[in-house]
């Protein structure tokens, strides 16, 4: 359980990172800001899920989300920014008289969670799986939520853009350190950052433990990687190329020695929704460039 909680606090903070938008990643998945096509009015409580939904066509119905949820950009000026999912409170949710509430089993915390099942509006919790399957599953779940059946190119969208996800001869070995102020935290096994990692082409560096922990010298020199990835805003606020050069351990691994360092969208390459396709493609051009 503790594993579980600090897992979920990570990703909580992940999510919470300074807002970044429009990754250089080639490609952008187009999305629909129509007229409503229905007249609920709902609230998404996951970055994911609410791209989801304005990528079918329902952005103009969205009136509340959390602080993970910065694409598609043009929400922030329809819909209210709620806060963060792990500090959030009822009142906010409550002042934008919802009639849906979407959110994901990994983010909301139980007290929030109480309170809106007991305050009878319908709300819809998805279990969020960080694997093409379980974004596929998602995204119908979602469709199914909001009462739109056209989902299915969102699904074709993913497979089409893996397909551009280029074969790596020697699979670099990525490790990824999420950077927040003081706290710096490397992803383990089974962590979204090391599924995209894998679907880029790439290996996650760290094979001993699951979930995050805090970076150590010992763990990143074991590890070694060749490439180190950050989000965007993790490392502007490090410092920068120089900053990461300067973490515990890193100027003793490989990526250290030949400074292959990389960063994107925090957004992008965790939201595992529409645009998982477009963030494996982008991360996958990153590391074929760093590994020449």
């Amino acid at each position: 359980m503790k594993k579980i909680m600090l897992a979920v606090s990570v990703l909580a903070a992940v999510y919470s990172c300074k807002k970044e938008q429009n990754a250089k990643t080639g490609t952008q998945t187009e999305i629909s800001s129509e007229t409503p096509k229905s007249n609920n009015k709902i609230v998404t409580l996951n970055g994911g899920i609410t791209e989801i939904v304005a990528a079918l066509g329902h952005e103009k119905e969205i009136v509340g989300t959390d602080v993970t949820s910065t694409y598609p950009g043009s929400l922030k000026a329809t819909a209210k920014d709620l806060g963060h999912v792990r500090s959030m409170t009822i009142e906010p949710i409550m002042a934008v008289s919802p009639t849906l509430i979407l959110a994901s089993d990994k983010d909301i915390n139980p007290e929030l969670m109480g309170k809106i099942k007991s305050s009878g509006i319908k709300t819809e919790v998805f279990k969020q799986e960080f694997t093409v399957d379980g974004t596929k599953k998602l995204i119908a779940d979602v469709a199914k939520a909001v009462g739109n059946t056209d989902y299915q190119k969102l699904n074709d969208k993913i497979d089409a853009d893996l397909k551009q996800v280029q074969p790596i001869a020697k699979k670099p070995k990525v490790l990824f350190i999420y950077a927040r102020g003081p706290m710096l935290m490397v992803s383990g096994k089974n962590t979204p950052m090391a599924s995209l990692i894998e679907l880029a082409g790439g290996e996650n560096a760290v094979s001993d433990f699951e979930d995050f922990k805090p970076l150590t010298p010992e763990a990143v020199v074991k590890a070694n990687p060749d490439v180190l990835f950050f989000f965007t805003s993790g490392l502007e606020g490090a410092g920068g190329n120089e900053g990461a050069l300067k973490m515990p351990g890193v100027s003793q691994t490989n990526a250290g020695k030949n400074k292959k360092i990389i960063a994107m969208d925090g957004g992008l390459v965790s939201g595992f929704g529409p645009r998982l396709g477009e963030a494996a493609v982008g991360l996958n051009k990153l590391l074929i460039e760093n590994t020449k």
